[in-house]
């Protein structure tokens, strides 16, 4: 059987989580922490083997690339044993240890896919401000370690408007406000393409809501263990946390009725054994509310998010601003927080009216503007967007004229994986 009869591989490489599994799924496979626990002890026994015993040396080198894990169970095993040591490949939406990714990629897909690379082809993601060098990287190791007959590198926000594709049509025209674990991006997206001009950085991600909500339940001395605050934490932003309309009244709301508003959380100390409890009240909108009043979590930065994704349709071409702000996409687990969407869009019609109003006043009313729709769109699995968006394209038939194959890469080299065609044929 031929590879591009067989589903391709959708890898969605993010900073916190990778999703994995094969096109033409509903859900990935796999969503597992993008983490690598290593053994250092083998490489220090190579280093203290001295220089005369090479065999010693290869042999601690070959053991120490085969002992190691990834995801939850790289997590479970540095907590069990002092030996390993952790590592997170991607910071900030860029890969930042190679090899490290490699022996991920490894696991992912002999471990978890069980699957032989020779035989699928393989679409994988980036952050939208990947520099090409790091596309030539990833082509390499996909090309010569694992062997794949084809790749496609696909940019996230892209993939994450197709993931609202329907047979009829595939509107690949919006921005995407994609709020991952370490990095949050406001991409706009014209017919399939990014506006690379206009793309912002917000410098506030989910890592930082979890470390927000830490920050406070430590504040306010709640009895959890240290090494175990910054999971509890995490674990209240996924279940307790929504966004608030009015700050003040939810202040008022928890001061009147504490025992309808404060949550309880339960756990039990990983070195005794004892069970703690600890309580969660103004953290449950408070952690959100960092997007809208940077200036609580930091002094660095006092954007609010609303006003970067204005700033960000603003830049682009004057032709696509209304079509932008009828689709705001939202991506990333971040996102999926209560009411997250209601509040994105009312604060950017607020914007948006404003301009529209002080623009009539400056013509005496003598000119009435157009109304401007704002619509930001929100479903259920944006949390892998991404990787939906991923195995929708990778069953069409573009998706294999698109990709680059092994003779493409053994004749030019790496630099073919720099451009990647956008799917054209899907709209």
């Amino acid at each position: 059987m031929d590879a591009a009869d067989r589903p391709a591989v959708v890898i969605d490489n993010g900073t916190g989580y990778t999703k994995i599994g094969f096109a033409g799924n509903v859900e990935p496979c796999f969503i597992i922490p993008t983490v690598v626990a290593v053994n250092e002890s083998f490489s220090k026994d190579s280093r203290g083997s001295g220089k005369g015993n090479w065999l010693a040396q290869h042999n601690a080198g070959v053991m120490a690339d085969l002992d190691f894990f990834i995801g939850d169970e790289a997590l479970t095993r540095c907590r069990s044993s002092s030996v390993y040591n952790l590592s997170y490949p991607i910071q900030h939406g860029q890969v930042d240890n190679w090899d490290s990714m490699e022996r991920f990629w490894q696991q992912c897909i002999f471990n978890y896919l069980r699957c032989e690379p020779e035989d699928h082809y393989f679409l994988l993601t980036e952050s939208p401000l990947t520099p090409p060098e790091n596309r030539e990287y990833t082509g390499e190791i996909m090309f010569e370690t694992f062997n794949v007959p084809g790749l496609y590198i696909g940019v996230q926000p892209v993939l994450a408007l197709a993931a609202g594709y329907t047979t009829s049509k595939c509107e690949m025209t919006g921005v995407v406000v994609d709020v991952g674990h370490g990095a949050t991006h406001i991409v706009p997206v014209a017919e399939g393409y990014v506006i690379g001009g206009s793309i912002k950085s917000f410098p506030i991600a989910g890592r930082d809501v979890t470390l927000f909500i830490q920050q406070l339940l430590q504040e306010r001395g709640e009895h959890m263990p240290p090494e175990e605050s910054f999971e509890v934490a995490r674990r209240v932003k996924e279940m307790f946390c929504y966004t608030s309309s009015d700050i003040l009244k939810e202040y008022g709301k928890h001061d009147r009725e504490p025992s309808k508003y404060i949550k309880h959380w339960t756990g039990i100390k990983p070195k005794t054994g004892a069970p703690y409890n600890c309580d969660v009240g103004y953290e449950r909108f408070l952690g959100p509310e960092i997007f809208f009043n940077p200036e609580i979590y930091s002094s660095d930065f006092n954007t609010p998010l609303p006003t970067v994704v204005d700033s960000c349709i603003q830049s682009s071409a004057i032709d696509t601003r209304r079509a932008l702000y009828k689709n705001i996409v939202l991506s990333g687990g971040t996102t999926m927080i209560k009411d997250f969407h209601k509040r994105l869009q009312r604060d950017v019609k607020k914007i948006v009216d404003a301009r529209t109003d002080a623009s009539d006043a400056r013509h005496g009313g003598d000119v009435k503007s157009k109304p401007v729709e704002v619509n930001v769109v929100s479903h259920p699995i944006q949390s892998f967007a991404v990787w939906f968006g991923g195995s929708v394209l990778a069953c069409t038939p573009e998706f294999y004229s698109a990709c680059h194959t092994k003779a493409e890469y053994e004749e030019y080299g790496g630099s073919i994986c720099r451009a990647n065609p956008v799917f054209k044929g899907m709209y």
